[in-house]
């Protein structure tokens, strides 16, 4: 007889954790992996939970496992792994059984999947925290039908993670790809966000010649303040980590050149389709790229020196401008969310997103329960313009602007912090220089202009027959 309430391929990693977080929630859970070695090895280590997990050694066998009508979690990697996977369902599936594809697919897939006239239900679903989140609690962001979601929301939001008012971190973002996009956000996010801490390390590090333990303090110490976050604590703690092998700082033996799964490169894709401008976001990627640029930077550093030393700077005033390029950051990417729920037609709840971000995930932070607030109070502004953060940023600006003068005048890489203030200039500039741009194009091209007086003249004197 089918015993488990939902199935699981995949046994990786994540898929590991999250099937442990499901049947530590009460819910028995089929289990298939490409290895059955790794299947029955996952029901020997399950402990407790054993009782609760089945293995299984075929798809067959998977399918008939599972109550109907049946729900089954993919945990494979995105792309053509996921199309073979569903191949390989479909003669197995009756039309009312459901696949929820949980890796990092592209939304676009997402949407090619779900429109493309599989023979049973489909739900693409981002998931986020790591190994830790998929077995303790993840920030879950749902694409699909409301009736999908509906039939597994109860398991969903049994294994998410819960907010500090109890509300768990899972719900359904829209249609099709909207649970992906949200989540591919979410990575460009988590990739500025990264960024900048990295950027104020390396200024502490090299600008201040500050020890590895002396930088645990100070990102320790702004874990208890607005900065209070998960990538701020964790910071804290790479920080004061003893290499076992050399007994130097765990930071000071690793290579520094990042990795990078794709998400981040797609967000800063996606942003130029939809013109909505996330220069942090673009700038995180671009210094993820030139961080694998090993042997040019040797060579550069080589030929030009490295940035002099600067202790012009405080632990506040680092502080401060972290908390100013943390909230533009967080603004663009809402204003992309925004742009691409009109554009989809997907109806994206901004201070919903907010909230499903504030526990489980990569991102959570403090901070996200008053950007919540702020987007209920109106989501079509721009988070800048809600008062709490406009009067957050009036009085962060001026350590942002001195952090990056100073860095960059003293040699200093300071990518998304720089990119953050030029693009909170521009947007605070109500003539901005574009007419210039818009002058040149007719010059050289006849594209016209609108004028500033309304007259119906679209082009300068400067064309032919003029």
């Amino acid at each position: 007889m089918a015993q488990a309430d939902i199935g699981l391929i995949g046994l990786g990693t994540m898929g590991a954790a999250l099937a442990l977080n499901i049947a530590e929630k009460g819910f028995p859970i089929a289990v298939w992996n490409r290895t059955t070695e790794v299947t029955h090895r996952f029901k020997a280590e399950a402990g407790d939970l054993a009782d609760r997990v089945i293995p299984t050694d075929s798809l067959k066998d998977l399918v008939a496992a599972i109550k109907t009508p049946r729900a089954i979690i993919l945990m494979v990697p995105a792309g053509a792994a996921v199309d073979q996977q569903l191949e390989a369902l479909t003669p197995l599936l009756d039309k009312d059984d459901l696949v929820i594809d949980a890796g990092n697919a592209d939304f676009h897939d997402t949407n090619r999947r779900s429109e493309g006239g599989l023979p049973f239900h489909f739900l693409g679903m981002g998931v986020s925290g790591g190994e830790d989140g998929a077995r303790h609690g993840p920030a879950i962001m749902g694409g699909g039908t409301q009736a999908d979601w509906d039939r597994v929301a109860p398991i969903l939001t049994a294994i998410a993670a819960k907010a500090e008012d109890g509300v768990p971190c899972a719900a359904r973002m829209g249609d099709a790809g909207a649970g992906h996009f949200v989540k591919m956000v979410h990575n460009g996010i988590e990739y500025a966000d990264m960024q900048m801490i990295a950027e104020v390390y390396g200024l502490m590090r090299d600008g201040m010649e500050m020890d590895a333990a002396a930088i645990s303090k100070v990102f320790t110490d702004w874990n208890e303040g607005p900065l209070q976050s998960y990538l701020i604590e964790i910071s804290g703690k790479v920080t004061e980590a003893t290499d076992p092998h050399t007994g130097k700082p765990m930071v000071d033996v690793i290579l520094d050149q990042a990795g990078q799964k794709g998400t981040g490169r797609w967000t800063a894709i996606e942003a130029q389709h939809l013109a909505a401008p996330i220069p942090v976001i673009e700038a995180a990627v671009m210094a993820r790229n030139v961080s694998a640029q090993l042997q040019q930077r040797k060579e550069g550093q080589d030929r030009f020196g490295i940035a002099p030393k600067h202790h012009g700077f405080s632990p506040t005033t680092l502080e401060q401008a972290l908390i100013a390029g943390k909230i533009l950051c967080y603004a663009q990417g809402f204003a992309m969310i925004a742009a691409a729920s009109e554009k989809f037609g997907w109806t994206l709840d901004l201070p919903g997103i907010a909230r499903v971000w504030r526990a489980g995930c990569i991102i959570r932070s403090a901070m996200l329960n008053d950007m919540a607030e702020a987007l209920a109070q109106d989501p079509s502004r721009n988070l800048v313009m809600a008062p709490f953060f406009a009067d957050l940023l009036e009085k962060a600006m001026p350590s942002l602007r001195q952090v990056v003068s100073e860095g960059i005048a003293a040699g200093h890489a300071l990518p998304a912090l720089a990119s953050g203030l030029m693009w909170f200039d521009m947007m605070r500039t109500a003539r901005g220089t574009a007419n210039m741009i818009q002058a040149q194009r007719d010059f050289f091209g006849a594209h016209g202009f609108k004028r500033l007086d309304g007259l119906d003249d679209p082009h300068g004197p400067w064309g032919m027959g003029r």
